[in-house]
């Protein structure tokens, strides 16, 4: 192999690193998580935008507690066309500029992650 070819294997590399680490490993801009009082009428709420990632990405709340999630697609990017709850068995069409709520009662301490539908953007609920 000539020196040319293997400039371009090594930069093959180096894009392939640098997609993996950055869609598994890197630090996320969205990680400031919010917490939620605990409140005694109706469910708590928190409204999560979805613009390249969710913020905040990780909400606290209650255990045993219903708590109502109001995501904001603010992109067009299919990847975040959906959001799934794997621990509650939910999936749901996010449109782009459609408020669309999500209500969950998380019934135990714990945290229950939820994903884009291609599981490249993450979040979790937090139950404390």
């Amino acid at each position: 192999m000539s020196a040319n070819d293997w400039i371009v294997v090594v930069a093959g590399l180096g894009v392939i690193a640098w997609v993996n680490w950055y869609f598994f490993v890197a630090p996320r801009h969205a990680m400031a998580a919010v917490a939620l009082p605990s409140t005694g009428a109706g469910p708590a709420e928190v409204r999560i935008v979805v613009r390249g990632g969710y913020e905040p990405a990780t909400v606290r709340v209650p255990a045993g507690k219903p708590v109502r999630l109001v995501f904001d697609r603010q992109e067009t990017s299919p990847c975040s066309e959906e959001v799934v709850f794997p621990s509650f068995g939910i999936r749901k069409f996010l449109p782009n500029g459609r408020p669309t709520t999500v209500e969950i009662t998380p019934p135990a301490p714990g945290r229950y992650e939820f994903t884009c539908g291609m599981s490249m953007l993450h979040g979790a609920v937090v139950a404390e």
